[in-house]
Protein backbone atom coordinates (compact mmCIF):
# COMPACT_ATOMS: atom_id res chain seq x y z
CA UNK A 1 0.00 0.00 0.00
CA UNK A 2 1.38 3.77 -0.63
CA UNK A 3 1.62 6.36 1.56
CA UNK A 4 0.08 10.16 1.06
CA UNK A 5 1.52 13.10 2.61
CA UNK A 6 -0.21 16.36 3.13
CA UNK A 7 1.20 19.34 4.89
CA UNK A 8 -0.85 22.44 6.06
CA UNK A 9 0.36 25.35 7.69
CA UNK A 10 -2.94 26.74 10.20
CA UNK A 11 -2.37 30.05 11.62
CA UNK A 12 -0.74 28.34 14.68
CA UNK A 13 0.51 25.08 13.47
CA UNK A 14 1.78 22.68 11.08
CA UNK A 15 -0.52 19.78 9.91
CA UNK A 16 0.90 16.68 8.55
CA UNK A 17 -2.03 14.67 7.18
CA UNK A 18 -1.05 10.83 6.78
CA UNK A 19 -2.98 8.46 4.83
CA UNK A 20 -2.39 4.98 3.93
CA UNK A 21 -0.27 2.41 5.54
CA UNK A 22 3.12 3.06 7.16
CA UNK A 23 5.81 0.00 7.55
CA UNK A 24 9.26 -0.23 6.06
CA UNK A 25 8.84 0.74 2.99
CA UNK A 26 7.16 3.81 3.33
CA UNK A 27 8.55 5.40 6.59
CA UNK A 28 10.94 6.61 4.91
CA UNK A 29 8.60 9.32 3.16
CA UNK A 30 7.08 10.20 6.76
CA UNK A 31 10.52 10.32 7.65
CA UNK A 32 11.60 12.70 5.13
CA UNK A 33 8.08 15.13 5.74
CA UNK A 34 8.25 14.55 9.66
CA UNK A 35 11.60 15.54 10.61
CA UNK A 36 12.05 18.97 8.95
CA UNK A 37 8.55 19.98 10.52
CA UNK A 38 9.64 19.60 13.84
CA UNK A 39 13.38 20.58 13.88
CA UNK A 40 12.00 24.42 13.69
CA UNK A 41 12.33 25.52 17.51
CA UNK A 42 9.18 26.49 19.50
CA UNK A 43 7.18 25.13 16.39
CA UNK A 44 4.02 23.05 17.06
CA UNK A 45 3.36 19.77 14.81
CA UNK A 46 0.14 17.60 14.34
CA UNK A 47 0.42 14.55 12.97
CA UNK A 48 -3.23 13.46 11.66
CA UNK A 49 -3.40 9.70 11.25
CA UNK A 50 -7.15 9.30 10.99
CA UNK A 51 -6.58 7.62 7.87
CA UNK A 52 -3.58 5.15 8.46
CA UNK A 53 -4.72 1.92 8.91
CA UNK A 54 -1.31 0.31 9.66
CA UNK A 55 1.55 1.13 11.45
CA UNK A 56 5.14 -1.21 11.48
CA UNK A 57 7.65 -1.51 14.28
CA UNK A 58 9.67 0.81 11.64
CA UNK A 59 6.60 3.35 11.29
CA UNK A 60 6.84 3.11 15.40
CA UNK A 61 10.47 4.24 14.90
CA UNK A 62 10.15 7.76 13.17
CA UNK A 63 7.40 8.73 15.72
CA UNK A 64 9.77 7.76 18.65
CA UNK A 65 12.87 9.72 16.30
CA UNK A 66 10.34 12.84 16.09
CA UNK A 67 9.89 12.76 19.79
CA UNK A 68 13.14 12.92 20.33
CA UNK A 69 14.17 15.86 17.86
CA UNK A 70 11.07 17.94 19.12
CA UNK A 71 12.10 17.51 22.38
CA UNK A 72 15.36 18.97 21.49
CA UNK A 73 13.69 21.50 19.17
CA UNK A 74 11.24 22.87 22.20
CA UNK A 75 8.48 21.80 19.39
CA UNK A 76 5.15 20.65 20.37
CA UNK A 77 4.57 17.14 18.94
CA UNK A 78 1.44 15.46 18.79
CA UNK A 79 -0.67 12.57 17.38
CA UNK A 80 -4.25 13.13 16.60
CA UNK A 81 -6.90 11.04 14.88
CA UNK A 82 -5.62 7.44 15.49
CA UNK A 83 -7.77 4.61 14.62
CA UNK A 84 -8.58 2.10 17.20
CA UNK A 85 -6.48 -0.79 15.72
CA UNK A 86 -3.62 2.18 15.35
CA UNK A 87 -3.91 3.36 19.21
CA UNK A 88 -4.14 0.06 20.73
CA UNK A 89 -0.42 -0.39 18.90
CA UNK A 90 0.58 2.70 20.62
CA UNK A 91 -0.84 1.70 24.22
CA UNK A 92 0.61 -2.33 23.46
CA UNK A 93 4.29 -0.24 23.35
CA UNK A 94 3.90 1.70 26.08
CA UNK A 95 4.44 4.52 23.33
CA UNK A 96 0.97 6.26 24.81
CA UNK A 97 2.85 7.03 27.96
CA UNK A 98 5.83 9.47 26.12
CA UNK A 99 3.92 10.70 22.71
CA UNK A 100 1.41 12.77 22.86
CA UNK A 101 -1.76 11.50 21.53
CA UNK A 102 -5.27 12.68 20.85
CA UNK A 103 -7.98 10.38 19.59
CA UNK A 104 -9.76 12.86 18.66
CA UNK A 105 -9.30 14.54 14.64
CA UNK A 106 -7.29 17.57 14.26
CA UNK A 107 -9.03 20.27 14.98
CA UNK A 108 -10.19 22.37 11.76
CA UNK A 109 -8.60 26.46 11.65
CA UNK A 110 -12.08 28.78 12.32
Amino acid sequence: MDLYLETLKEPTKWILKVSGEIDAYTAPQLKNKLIPLISENDREVQVDLSDVQYIDSTGLGVFIGALKIANEKGATYKLVGLQKRVKRLFSITGLDEVIDIDEEKREEAK
